[in-house]
């Protein structure tokens, strides 16, 4: 297989995760416990889980995935361990393996990072002085994951999932797999409060968005921005590196204000000179989300009902939502501001936009071009070839040819947060 060396796209300050809370869809076909591939002796775990975030964001889908391979005895799960002066961090430079054997082991546990775990919190204390608060659990391996979540999840039970966004492209389409990294029970009674929110880091330059190409229906901009997500593998050629996906986001504006409308793009998009880097905070808005008609929209038929008292308006508006169609919008709502933890203890906020952070020759790839069996020549931008697509620069748990854990840069106490 040939291997190409040009693959040091290095990402820096960069996020990619998700946040929904909403009911919890299970079907017949959820899960996959303990299933056999047919290409090999991997044994694996599989979750699809629908998450229905209400009538504004529409049911968005997860997933998690992992196992391992039932004729090698050197199973192994690679991981990061904790940082030794700030035992609450992880030391993204101390690489941790785990045999597979041993990933329940308390000791070796204790040395790994905290947001190394996938966290599961699914049940209720029933005793005790913590009677009543949800009990959470660790688990090193997604497989392991997977197998707790099917005995304690419920259909309809109300959850908060987070985890990391993963892109790859297909037959000229650039994909979004949302993969799961916890999964907790949520004290959200009403609907008013389900969410389905994300933080993306995005790459723009000065032909990524215009104010020509906007839906003042929708009060959206069109934002052609690039994304890097890790692939192993592009037309034959090993890869194993971070690649600069073409993906159209929505940014959210109200093109009521002109002056206003020229002022958000000039401070948000106009670039001068390369690719800009900039995180955004978004919304998903997914599978045939139900329109919300306004009194305007109903018919006068039915307005007349209305009239007559055999209807309220709040029964007839819902009475006259539609099913909007099946889309999949990332829309962007504004930039996300950090808060950084300074060495002397105190923190400062920081808007994560960062002028000429790459160059076209930096994200240039150079990949040999491949013939084929019928000697036809493959085209090296082309990316429907590819083989694998992961979360991390190392190889992901779900891999059929290694054992590891995606990392992610979400700690324990954040992925707690705010149930």
């Amino acid at each position: 297989m040939a291997t190409n060396t040009k693959n040091n796209i290095k990402k820096k300050d960069w996020v990619s995760t998700f946040t929904l809370v909403g009911k919890a869809i299970i079907k017949n076909n959820s899960f996959e416990i303990d299933a056999q591939s047919k290409k090999s002796n991997w044994v694996y775990n599989s979750l699809n889980l629908g998450i229905d975030c209400g009538e504004k964001y529409g049911v968005i889908y997860t997933s998690m995935m992992g196992g391992y391979d039932k004729q090698r005895t050197d199973n192994v799960i690679r991981t990061k361990g904790k940082d030794e002066e700030n035992p609450d961090r992880t030391d993204y430079t101390k690489s941790i393996v785990i045999a597979w054997e041993d990933r329940f082991n308390e000791d070796i546990l204790a040395t790994v990072g905290n947001d190394q775990f996938y966290c599961v919190g699914l049940e209720k204390v029933a005793e005790g002085e913590n009677k009543g608060k949800t009990f959470y659990k660790n688990f090193l391996s997604t497989y392991d994951a997977i197998a707790y979540i099917k005995e304690h999840i419920v259909n309809g039970m109300i959850v908060r999932v987070t985890g990391d966004l993963q892109y790859s492209e297909y037959q000229g389409n650039v994909q979004v797999k949302k993969n799961i990294k916890s999964i907790v029970l949520s004290n959200v009674e009403s609907e008013n409060d389900f969410k389905a929110t994300f933080r993306q880091s995005v790459l723009i330059d000065k032909e990524s968005a215009s104010l020509k190409n906007i839906d003042k229906d929708k009060g959206i901009m069109y934002v052609d921005a690039k994304v890097l997500d890790y692939v192993k593998e592009i037309n034959g050629v090993e890869y194993r590196g971070n690649y600069p996906y073409t993906k159209t986001f929505e940014f959210k504006m109200d093109f009521s204000n002109e002056v206003l409308t020229r002022k958000t793009f000039n401070v948000l998009f106009k670039v001068k000179k390369g690719y800009t880097q900039i995180t955004f905070e978004g919304i998903f808005i997914e599978g045939g989300a139900t329109v919300m008609p306004t009194v305007d929209d109903i018919p006068d038929d039915i307005k007349e009902l209305i009239n007559i008292g055999c209807y309220t308006e709040e029964e007839a508006l819902k009475l006259c939502a539609t099913n909007g169609k099946n889309e999949k919008r990332m829309v962007l709502i504004k930039p996300y501001i950090r808060k950084r933890y300074n060495d002397d203890g105190t923190t400062t906020n920081i808007v994560q936009r960062f002028e000429e952070r790459y160059t076209d020759e930096d994200l240039y790839i150079d990949i040999p071009k491949i013939v084929d069996s019928a000697n036809e020549v493959a085209d090296k931008t082309n990316l429907d070839n590819i083989i694998d697509s992961s979360k991390s620069d190392n190889k992901t748990e779900s891999s059929e040819d290694d054992m590891s854990v995606s990392y992610t840069h979400l700690r324990a106490h954040e992925t707690l947060s705010d149930l």
